[in-house]
């Protein structure tokens, strides 16, 4: 009887692979990354190699949003290391290279609680293209990435026709600006779970600013207890698609932040370190995930459905 689910389960995973949608997937993902890689060049980026396994990683949290039921380490010698959540601390530091704009295609490991299978969106392994700006604003960033969406969906739709036909998918072009709300805003008119519902009544993007987040966000030093940073969000119930935010560069508020959030300051020890001799720079920047990004431009049901090797909380890993 083992060997016969074992066989149903492996069937299944190959039936996945062999979908007819698969193919247009990869197709429409393989536009989608040349042309954000383009994009970024030719907007004076430099791009970066990912880090895998550090000394320290983003916490995520107190990230409400968050739910990581542990940090993913291995052991290497005698040195425990952690593998990438997020690149963001690896960002700031890469900045002191004298580089003013940089991007990465930065693969993460989150370890989600099983019960993220049920947003469609959600994996344990993803991609996602990760960019900071020395002395970067929060609108520096909102407009880029505008012109960065606008810009991939235009070459889908010019370069991808067919595998959109196959895929039943029709896509419009946003205009900017994208609207922009707070999520006190938001919360207001939408309720607790304002980004699902704001989501669903949005034809196009639209971007959320204000969360109460990590140590590293900015801290608005013209209106305490608000935020500098930013979400968007995709229409038709698709959800987040790019977290950011101005960053905090002085030593002082960052462990303040790191104690206030109930984080153990010897955990970025390294880091601090390097705030307290003042090299960390004033930057912007953020991360979209490519995965998110290809379920939105696809239609896909559930973001396992545009992976060739579905890595989605909760569910068996086979290859």
């Amino acid at each position: 009887m083992k060997q016969i689910n074992k066989e149903k389960i492996i069937l299944n995973a190959i039936s996945h692979l062999k979908r007819n949608e698969m193919l247009p997937i990869f197709k429409i993902q393989t536009t989608v990354i040349k042309t954000i890689e383009n994009f970024m060049i030719s907007r004076g980026f430099l791009q970066l190699m990912p880090v895998i396994t550090a000394n320290i990683t983003d916490p995520l949290g107190p990230d409400p949003g968050s739910a990581i039921v542990a940090i993913p380490k291995i052991k290497y010698y005698n040195k425990e290391l952690v593998l990438t959540q997020s690149m963001i601390l690896h960002k700031q530091l890469a900045l002191l290279s004298g580089a003013d704009k940089i991007f990465i295609m930065s693969p993460n490991i989150r370890l989600e609680n099983s019960s993220k299978r049920e947003t469609c969106k959600h994996l344990i392994e993803f991609t996602q293209m990760d960019f900071e700006i020395k002395n970067g604003t929060m609108n520096d960033v909102i407009s880029l990435m505008e012109d960065l969406i606008i810009e991939v969906i235009s070459k889908v739709l010019e370069e991808r026709r067919e595998e959109l036909k196959i895929l039943r998918r029709e896509l419009k072009i946003p205009q900017k600006p994208f609207k922009v709300y707070t999520t006190h805003e938001l919360e207001e008119i939408y309720g607790k779970n304002w980004e699902n519902n704001a989501s669903l009544k949005h034809e196009y993007p639209f971007w959320a600013i204000c969360f109460k987040r990590e140590f590293y966000d900015r801290e608005d030093p013209e209106n305490p207890g608000h935020y500098r940073n930013y979400d968007l969000i995709y229409p038709e119930g698709f959800g987040e698609a790019l977290s950011g935010g101005e960053r905090e560069w002085n030593y002082d508020k960052i462990l303040n932040r790191i104690k206030k959030d109930g984080l153990n300051p010897k955990n970025f020890k390294e880091y601090l370190e390097v705030a307290k001799m003042g090299l960390l720079s004033p930057s912007a920047g953020a991360g979209i995930g490519i995965e998110r990004l290809i379920r939105f431009l696809t239609g896909a049901k559930h973001i396992g459905d545009v992976t060739p090797f579905r890595r989605v909380p909760g569910e068996k890993i086979i290859f």
